[in-house]
């Protein structure tokens, strides 16, 4: 039984006795209104309750704002199912122009620090509360492992320290009307940091979901062996399952949510996943498709790449495909090998260090290339054959 406050975010409420809330995120960039139009809709009738949107321009916040109109246009019913949330990246401020249109926003503690450097981050976050109260919206404080606030990145955990400080900061300012997700690419992280939080102010409702997780049928068990212990544990009250998968599949995220939560509810525990195996084992690490990646062809290359790194799935390595600039320099920089996708090449690290930048044709070949390097010498090492070749 959740013990988290209830909280409303337009026609849908999270927390309490509430159904969990399954969302998604559309692909679509926002200025090509007409199918941003159709995937929002198609997205409500597979059951998303809350629907995101990627707003970060003037330009941006007008085509969101032609999209809110045509929703009013539709039968009263259906609009009724449609609750839109913004992401807030470095330019915190375009929520003025957001607000109007949306019923929930949500900010990354990482991103405040980006622009106007000169006024505090509790200042920002104060505007932000005042903005939601002057138009009846939910906020979410959005933390993860991608975009780690600076100030917190030498504590012991860094996203549960910035979490909780926000959510203090919230409290302090007498704004309820929030929740909190605290994200990671790797499912015992998940785990971990949210029982922490739960413990620590279980009255907040909390978004679940894994940061990255990457491609299907992966990507749905990652999620939950993440998701699932901690849904049969009373924590959660929102969630979302996130794939990298092509825009034309993007209610298979919904369709994941959901049938995990029908599980819980029955009581089916999985055990697909195992937590502790996935710590020396092959970790695939992609961003879900979503309308700031830089070229498509971003999530074709992470399927491909989860494909033909099957030859290494033994060996204790991470490999992170990333396809836009939000989490995308943090986890290539964290990963044994990282893949940054941008709209004409793809930068390619090595545990940190830029190999180079590489055309999509090229990059597949020489990812492999430095693969087999890394199993080399860890085999080397540890006194093994490696035994890499492809059959």
């Amino acid at each position: 039984m959740r013990n988290s406050r209830q909280i409303q975010i337009g026609s849908v409420s999270i927390g309490a006795q509430s159904p969990i809330v399954v969302q998604s995120m559309c692909t679509e960039k926002i200025q090509n209104t007409e199918t941003v139009l159709r995937q929002i809709i198609t997205l409500a009738e597979a059951g998303a309750g809350i629907v995101r949107l990627a707003v970060d321009s003037k330009s941006d916040a007008a085509a969101l704002a032609i999209v809110a109109h045509e929703i009013q246009r539709l039968n009263s019913s259906f609009r009724q199912k449609i609750n839109l949330s913004v992401d807030l990246q470095e330019n915190y401020r375009i929520a003025e122009q957001i607000a109007p249109f949306v019923q929930k926003l949500r900010y990354n503690p990482g991103h405040l620090h980006h622009t106007e450097k000169d006024i505090s981050w509790r200042e920002k976050v104060r505007w932000l509360v005042n903005l939601a109260r002057n138009h009846d919206l939910a906020l979410r404080i959005g933390v993860n492992c991608g975009s780690i606030d600076p100030r917190k990145k030498m504590e012991e955990n860094p996203i549960f320290a910035s979490a909780i400080e926000h959510a203090e900061w919230l409290e302090e300012l007498g704004f309820a009307r929030y929740c909190v997700s605290l994200k990671d690419s790797r499912p015992k992280n998940v785990v971990a940091i949210n029982r922490l939080f739960a413990q620590k102010m279980p009255e907040v409702p909390i978004h679940l979901g894994v940061t990255e997780a990457g491609a299907p049928p992966r990507g749905i068990q990652k999620s939950r062996a993440a998701l699932e212990p901690l849904l049969f544990e009373g924590i959660g009250d929102t969630l979302r399952i996130s794939l990298t998968i092509p825009s034309d599949r993007k209610t298979e995220e919904v369709a994941a949510g959901l049938e995990l939560i029908r599980d819980v509810s029955e009581g089916k525990k999985t055990d697909e996943f195992c937590l502790e195996e996935n710590q020396s084992a092959l970790d695939i690490i992609s961003c879900p498709s979503c309308s700031r990646v830089q070229n498509a062809r971003f999530v074709e290359l992470a399927m491909r790449v989860q494909e033909e790194t099957l030859y290494a799935r033994e060996f204790p390595f991470t490999i992170a495909v990333m396809g836009c600039r939000v989490n995308g320099p943090g986890e290539s920089d964290h990963a044994d090998l990282g893949l940054w996708c941008g709209a004409e090449c793809v930068n390619f690290k090595r545990r940190g260090e830029l190999l180079g930048s590489f055309s999509y044709d090229e990059i597949l070949p020489r990812l492999k290339a430095e693969l087999d390097l890394l199993i080399e010498d860890w085999s080397d090492k540890n006194g093994i054959q490696s035994g890499t070749e492809e059959s």
